[in-house]
């Protein structure tokens, strides 16, 4: 069974044999919840490619030790996945973060799209933000990432178009577009852009725009996906044919 895995501040300057401090609600969770315990063997990372595996040495309240024995520093996966997520209703911006993160992408972008039918203002945006980057912390933890997803602020659909005109390969999910995604040839390295669009659809002037920023309009099948799952199958698929699935 894989090793708990914990996220520290930084790791700069750690070597076997150093000891490492983990505190506050992530050692509380470990030390109270979990019941981590001296002589268990963990797994620390910084979120930032770096991880250690050592024992812990001591426990206390709300902080606990690790003696560290091995440490491995690894590159950014690539090609990296950016995920256009339309903020959704209820829980399923939660779920769509929590599933995109386990399956490796480097960038969630929250996109206050014209049909989403929730809107992130005021105090709800603060919070709604803040729960869609504890989703993707502790989704890392569980599928032991190294390299953690960033969740940006709320993008504008301006935004998202200046973020396509970047990348080295986009793709917008309309359910109207005839170019199959598995038709679309798939870089080998670089950053990728996945645009998904909330429960009413991409608006006209939204695709229009994207594709204007060089986006390409495709559609995932005959089926029409909800917004929370969207991005995992079209993320699954472009990662099939790259060297990371290979």
């Amino acid at each position: 069974m894989s090793l708990p895995v914990h996220l520290v501040p930084s790791l700069a300057g750690v070597a076997a044999g150093s000891s490492v401090e983990v505190t506050g609600d992530e050692a509380h969770h470990a030390v109270a919840v979990r019941r981590l315990r001296v002589g268990e063997q963990v797994v620390l990372t910084d979120g930032l490619g770096v991880s250690v595996t050592g024992s812990v040495s001591s426990t206390g309240k709300r902080v606990f030790s690790v003696e560290v024995s091995s440490v491995s520093a690894s590159a950014p996966p690539s090609p990296s996945l950016v995920v256009v997520q339309a903020i959704p209703k209820g829980d399923r911006g939660e779920l769509a973060v929590e599933m995109l993160t386990e399956i490796g992408v480097a960038e969630i972008v929250p996109w206050a799209a014209s049909r989403s039918v929730a809107v992130w203002k005021g105090e709800r945006a603060v919070k709604s933000l803040a729960r869609w980057r504890s989703t993707a912390r502790e989704a890392a933890k569980q599928s032991r990432r190294s390299w953690f997803p960033e969740v940006t602020e709320m993008a504008s659909t301006a935004s998202v178009a200046s973020l396509i005109g970047s990348a080295d390969l986009a793709v917008a999910l309309h359910e109207e577009a005839s170019v199959p995604l598995s038709s679309v040839a798939v870089p080998a390295s670089g950053r990728i852009v996945v645009v998904v669009g909330p429960e009413g659809g991409v608006s006209p002037e939204e695709i229009s725009a994207f594709v204007a920023a060089g986006a390409s309009s495709v559609r995932l099948g005959s089926e029409v996906l909800r917004t929370s799952t969207a991005g995992v199958a079209a993320v699954s698929a472009l990662l099939s044919r790259s060297p990371r699935w290979s």
